[in-house]
């Protein structure tokens, strides 16, 4: 049985990443470079890299803070989550990685674009929600990261819509606000 740490990073994570800047940069980097394992292998190292840290940062956070105060803080930091979701990022806050080649573009940009990103919040949330399973944690917002990033990476502007883009926020929103609910609902329930 997959543990309840893994599951729930993989799931808010990838659902987290449809239509964010990140995956728009992986669809910019697949056009310019059509290098898709060198992107995919920039993104995964990048990914592991920042996650980690996230990770560490949220465990570390968790043994700070009460039980109390840290099941307020995940509560309202996924409904804040959810509701950034709604605001769709710009493909101009994005730079194509022209000077560099495949992987160290992927890598350097990915890095880059993912710090103070949702997915990197939620992964600090998600490590403080589930402090003794580090690993579980970084591996499950790793690959929810490669799910959402790996088909845009190999099918490009068939898989991008403007429509799609925007439902995809709406339906990451809610699902992010009611893990929020859910967690600020455990305290009383």
């Amino acid at each position: 049985m997959l543990a309840e740490a893994f599951v729930v990073s993989t799931t808010l994570v990838a659902i987290g990443e449809i239509g964010d800047k990140t995956q728009l940069l992986s669809f910019a980097l697949a056009q310019r470079y059509r290098a898709p394992w060198l992107i995919m292998a920039g993104v995964l190292l990048a990914t592991l890299l920042n996650h980690g840290l996230s990770a560490w940062f949220g465990g570390y956070l968790a043994g700070l803070v009460s039980p109390f105060w840290l099941t307020v803080l995940l509560g309202g930091s996924f409904i804040l989550l959810g509701l950034w979701m709604l605001i769709p990022d710009k493909e101009e806050d994005i730079d194509n990685g022209r000077r560099w080649g495949p992987f160290a573009a992927a890598f350097v940009l990915f890095f880059l674009a993912e710090i103070g990103d949702k997915t990197q919040i939620a992964t600090v949330a998600l490590a403080a929600r589930f402090p003794a399973d580090f690993w579980q944690v970084l591996s499950g917002s790793t690959l929810g990261m490669m799910a959402a990033n790996v088909p845009v990476v190999w099918l490009g502007a068939r898989l991008i819509s403007p429509r799609g883009e925007a439902w995809a926020h709406r339906i990451s929103a809610a699902l992010f606000v009611l893990f929020g609910v859910v967690t600020l609902g455990s305290l009383w329930w």
